[in-house]
């Protein structure tokens, strides 16, 4: 048996999870989402600027098919089709309509088979990121180095009813407003100013890749100039 402790931050005690209560347009589509940062939590718990709670269950994953976008046979590019496969993105142009398209046929991932989703968070910072890559405005190499300076946080997500039957409710704590609230702003403030500075910077990259490059050289996955760029 393998069990972990997930933590789930929002505005009420949930000791019984729905599966059909979540957000079909979230990241992974509709699931819930926790993390294993304690800190984390708490500023879930408390981004709309109300008191909330942590909730603690405990995980038992064993028998259950995890995909892990993180554990280095994935990249941020995965990330970003899956976000375009659920979630709402700005799309305001023919490159972007193309982009969204390419990329969810090339790099997105069936989740259909999968108990759990194990990958980056995406909140309105983050998500704003991803729709620059997708316009054409942001480079590869400055997405990907701005997601790592940014500390954009990992999350668990379960999204089978097999997954929810492996969730315990084991406790619930409150958490202040005051505290987590202004906490939630600066982690936003310092993404929004990493994000001004690659987008500076971008201008002066002349050999990243842009998700045009993506499309007219009709890059797979494991092309070898975008893993060179992710890995540095």
């Amino acid at each position: 048996m393998s069990k972990i402790k997930l933590l789930h931050g929002t505005d009420h005690i949930i000791e019984v999870p729905d599966i059909n209560a979540g957000n079909p347009k979230n990241d992974y589509g509709r699931g819930f989402y926790c993390t294993k940062i304690d800190e984390m939590a708490c500023e879930w718990a408390c981004k709309k600027n109300t008191d909330g709670f942590v909730n603690v269950y405990d995980f038992n994953t064993s028998g259950l098919k995890i995909l892990n976008l993180l554990d280095g046979n994935h990249s941020v590019l995965n990330w970003i089709a899956l976000l375009l496969k659920f979630r709402t993105f700005r799309i305001d142009s023919e490159v972007a309509v193309a982009s969204r398209d390419y990329l969810i046929e090339h790099y997105s991932v069936d989740l259909s088979d999968y108990d759990v989703v194990v990958g980056y968070r995406a909140d309105d910072s983050y998500f704003r990121y991803a729709e620059s890559f997708v316009s054409n405005t942001l480079p590869l190499r400055s997405l990907n180095k701005a997601l790592r300076l940014g500390k954009l946080g990992e999350q668990t997500v379960i999204i089978s009813k097999k997954g929810f039957e492996h969730l315990k409710f084991v406790d619930a704590y409150p958490v202040d407003k005051s505290i987590y609230y202004p906490k939630f702003l600066n982690r936003d403030i310092k993404a929004r100013e990493t994000y001004k500075k690659e987008i500076r910077k971008s201008q002066s990259y002349k050999d990243d890749i842009f998700v045009l490059d993506i499309l007219r050289e009709e890059m797979a996955n494991d092309d070898p100039r975008i893993q060179r760029i992710l890995s540095e």
